[in-house]
């Protein structure tokens, strides 16, 4: 049972991947261990309040990684998961052959400028909004999932007395800018296809009795 983010700091350090929310491998996620009273309270902090100072204490990768959706990714696992999604390709070799489109590189090519942007900045600095770009948040997704920008902290509007409420707002960077040399030095030092066995052999030891098929539709 998850009772504070001490223990999510565990769980990232043992498992290596730790998703938020319930997926198609039982009891592979935040979400399955936490305690009831702490997913949505009102008088305690709980998972969504614990994610900035997991990311900033531990110097995992956050984003919507799996499927679409939020995981946690340890330091040592993160290049190799990179790696293996980008295949090869940087954002802007991706965008030059046609693999990835105007609205991303626009994204990429903004954070670039900036060693990190909430998500508010960010979209207006990218040119999407009211006036602009449409599919924002989709963007943002496929650029998570794709291994080229990362979630780097959640800030909160402070109300009079200096207390924080209502739902973060994420904040996005680059990996490069944001864990340098560490991730720059390791990010393409195998082939795309080394770093997919790695990944995968790395789930199949922590979940032997899943069928592979599952296993390889998370790594993607």
């Amino acid at each position: 049972m998850i009772t504070c983010a001490e223990d999510i700091l565990k769980l990232i350090d043992d498992w290596g991947f730790v998703p938020f929310f319930q997926n198609e491998i039982p009891g592979f996620s935040i979400e399955e261990h936490i305690d009831p009273a702490l997913w949505f309270s009102e008088t305690r902090d709980g998972p969504w309040e614990w994610k900035g100072p997991i990311i900033r204490q531990s110097g995992c990768a956050y984003g919507k990684f799996f499927r679409n959706k939020a995981v946690f990714i340890s330091p040592r696992l993160f290049p190799d998961f990179a790696n293996h999604r980008r295949n090869g390709y940087d954002l802007d070799s991706r965008w030059e052959e046609g693999l990835a489109s105007q609205a991303e590189f626009q994204v990429w090519e903004t954070l670039q400028k900036y060693a990190s942007l909430l998500s508010v900045d960010l979209k207006e600095q990218s040119g999407f909004g009211k006036n602009g770009r449409k599919g924002f948040d989709g963007v943002l997704t496929r650029l998570q999932m794709g291994g080229y920008i990362v979630t780097t902290d959640f800030e909160y509007r402070k109300d009079k007395h200096g207390n924080p409420y209502g739902w973060g707002v994420a904040r996005y960077a680059l990996p490069e800018q944001h864990f340098g040399n560490t991730f720059t030095d390791a990010v393409y030092l195998r082939e795309p296809e080394e770093s997919k066995t790695i990944l995968f052999d790395h789930l199949r030891a922590l979940h032997p009795n899943i069928p592979e098929k599952t296993l390889w539709k998370m790594i993607g």
